[in-house]
């Protein structure tokens, strides 16, 4: 069963969910099967189709899969943040605040996540040039953000993380994943929702982000 959403109520109200993730509930597989097949709808640049999807439910891969999802958050690194980026980030007071209380929740109960959803692309674009990487990243994001859309549609929480990043070959070891070959992409707790009722997000007015013929 879906929820009765429109098209722009989908759009605007798929959040990253962290505290209101329900932990006791499992996920059924044949709702993350329903995701996947949207997903692969999504376009892919040359009709390569490298996506995949790893899921993880088994509790003790969750266990393991959750230590190296916190010891990897540790370790993440972050690009300077300009003027305008702390401008754009704090566009509603106390927002940040709220974003950095639920990050800190999701590492203290990543362990009890009863799904992640781990989408992963074939090719590496380690020093890449700008044109592969736009090229093999335009090829998974689209499909990720189409699960996203199809687990909320479906009373699902996800959120997007990159946490997996700075210990990616030792998570491609436990997982299975030829890291010499294919990267991990995002890795997205996924749960049911405590509620269904999320609201679109404070975002900075339209006229700071739109340019018409020029910059």
């Amino acid at each position: 069963m879906t929820l009765d959403l429109s098209p722009d109520e989908l759009l605007s109200t798929t959040r990253a969910v962290r505290r209101r993730l329900d932990f006791d509930r499992p996920v059924p597989r044949d709702l993350i099967e329903e995701c996947v097949d949207l997903a692969t709808q999504a376009p892919t640049g040359r009709n390569r189709q490298r996506w995949h999807f790893l899921v993880v439910t088994e509790a003790a891969q969750r266990r393991e899969v959750a230590e190296i999802f916190r010891r990897a958050l540790a370790l993440s690194e972050a690009a300077p943040l300009s003027r305008d980026d702390l401008a754009r980030m704090h566009v509603r007071p106390g927002s940040m605040a709220r974003v950095f209380d639920g990050v800190r929740h999701l590492a203290d109960n990543i362990h009890r996540v009863p799904a992640f959803v781990i989408p992963a692309v074939e090719g590496r674009t380690d020093a890449a040039s700008v044109q592969i990487q736009s090229g093999t990243w335009g090829s998974i994001l689209p499909a990720v953000w189409s699960f996203m859309l199809a687990a909320r549609a479906r009373g699902l929480g996800t959120a997007w993380t990159t946490a997996q990043a700075p210990l990616e070959r030792e998570l491609s070891a436990i997982l299975g994943v030829p890291y010499d070959e294919v990267m991990l992409a995002a890795f997205l707790p996924l749960a049911f929702t405590l509620g269904t009722e999320f609201k679109p997000a404070v975002r900075v007015p339209r006229d700071r982000v739109l340019h018409w013929q020029h910059w």
